[in-house]
């Protein structure tokens, strides 16, 4: 008799452990999808800042004429791939846990230039040269 209750205290002690490691088990995986989930936000609202940042700015130098120079600081993501000028917008593509997106900018003036992909806070300058405006680190 004494032997039947050990067993059943180790069972259910078994049965206990399996149930946590379960409950365990599944909690992180809820959390890391919402974990990738939210960075992936952040990332995408950090790029849609620097590029409206540098288009406000390009527009504003752009209205101001030709001598007209600014410089400023913003943040470039971690994960873009490429950001290029072309004409009036601005392509950036990054690298997201669900894989690789491109979003376009466009702007109201004529711009050129370029701008490195390395993460990390970078000066932006904004220079207006007659018919354009460029744009360079």
């Amino acid at each position: 008799m004494i032997h039947k209750k050990k067993a059943q205290i180790g069972m259910e002690y078994l049965m206990i452990v399996g149930f946590l490691t379960f409950v365990l088990i599944g909690t992180m995986g809820v959390a890391m999808y919402h974990n990738n989930s939210i960075r992936n936000l952040i990332s995408s609202r950090q790029i849609d800042a620097m590029a409206n940042k540098i288009i406000s700015a390009s527009e504003s130098i752009y209205y101001a004429g030709e001598p007209s120079k600014t410089t400023f600081t913003t943040y470039i993501p971690k994960g873009i791939i490429e950001i290029e000028i072309s004409e009036d917008i601005i392509f950036i593509t990054f690298q997201t846990s669900t894989g690789i997106n491109k979003a376009a900018f466009p702007s109201n003036v004529p711009i050129t230039g370029s701008i490195p992909t390395i993460s990390g806070l970078r000066k932006i300058i904004v220079e207006a040269t007659g018919d354009s405006v460029t744009i360079t680190s």
